[in-house]
């Protein structure tokens, strides 16, 4: 289905068929509108077609679009750019170039045809890809640098680690985003302004972050063992987060190559017999004995009870574990008062 009213082939056909065979030639190979091949060439490619520099095609090019748009059968088409122009203001003013065509239709030769129109039309300005943002289209300079504006400034304000849900992301943008018309402040907007940027993006559970992220670019198991734990909200066995992972993202993991995953990333604690922690919820690397002595050292001296309730907190020992530890008189020691102290 295509949401255009005109027929891009015909109009196309017509605007022209006054070239010259091989300026008409370079416009259709250029563009991918030719009937057999919807590959946009490149200038060289065309270049050694006709055996002449790739800076000659670019000149060719050039010279048959200016005699596109000073020719009648141009002027006659002018319906078609408002209607695309009316387009990309009900998608925001300014759009990536792919959610573009993809929204105007799915068919490839109809997608290059109307990427011809852009490239044709004054009324649209192209901003090509950079460090922060995709290529995209945009009708309105004004909202265009809004957009690029309030985006810079999300992405300023996250740090490595933040993982936000979509709601709060989309509040965050449209935080930046002030006194925007009514018609473009709803989530389908934010989203497809999002999706312009580089710079942030979303994991597979939909939580939203910088796109250098681990914790947004999932590249294996520890990744995903990161999201499905955080998402559990508790400590787990090695064993629960591989078959967390198979059921969540559908990647078969064995338990082993899991276990080691965990066992070489710092974002991961052993908390107790091949139970797991994030270091993000405080958790503490250690055994028993250092666990005990950090607790000591901040807080002074404690009763046996009181210890045993800290260090519970921080780490799934035993609290016989914990007892045994506590009793070495190499490390700790009991005073007149019934505290325990270091040594």
């Amino acid at each position: 289905m295509s949401t255009i009213s005109f027929k891009p082939k015909q109009v196309t056909k017509r605007i022209t068929s006054h070239l010259a065979e091989r300026a008409s030639d370079v416009i259709m190979n250029r563009f991918g509108l030719t009937i057999d091949d919807l590959e946009r060439k490149t200038l060289e490619e065309i270049g050694k077609k006709y055996n002449i520099t790739r800076e000659r095609v670019r000149q060719i090019e050039e010279s048959a679009i200016n005699l596109i748009k000073k020719s009648d059968a141009y002027k006659n088409e002018q319906v078609l750019f408002d209607e695309i122009k009316q387009i990309i203001h009900s998608l925001g003013a300014i759009v990536t170039e792919h959610e573009l065509l993809n929204h105007i239709s799915k068919d490839k030769s109809i997608q290059n045809h109307i990427h011809f129109y852009l490239v044709l039309g004054d009324v649209f300005k192209k901003h090509k890809e950079d460090d922060h943002f995709k290529t995209r289209w945009s009708v309105d300079d004004e909202m265009a640098e809004r957009v690029h504006d309030a985006l810079k400034k999300l992405y300023a304000s996250l740090s490595d680690e933040d993982l936000v849900t979509e709601t709060e992301m989309i509040k965050r943008f449209f935080d930046h985003m002030k006194d925007v018309a009514d018609k473009y402040k709803n989530d389908e907007m934010a989203k497809r302004w999002l999706s312009m940027s580089k710079k942030v993006s979303k994991n597979p559970l939909g939580e939203w972050g910088k796109s250098s992220s681990q914790n947004v670019s999932t590249r294996g198991v520890k990744d995903y063992a990161f999201l499905v734990m955080r998402r559990h909200g508790s400590p787990m066995h090695f064993r629960e987060v591989t078959e967390a992972i198979s059921k969540t993202f559908g990647r078969k993991t064995h338990y082993a190559t899991c276990h080691n995953e965990l066992i070489k990333d710092p974002r991961f604690v052993l908390v107790g017999r091949g139970l797991y922690a994030l270091v993000e919820w405080g958790y503490k690397i250690g055994i028993a004995r250092d666990v005990i002595r950090d607790i000591l050292k901040k807080e002074g001296p404690m009763l046996k009870d009181e210890i045993v309730e800290k260090v519970m907190k921080e780490r799934y020992f035993k609290k016989n574990t914990i007892l045994v530890n506590l009793v070495n008189p190499k490390y700790f020691k009991k005073n007149k008062s019934g505290l325990y102290t270091l040594v």
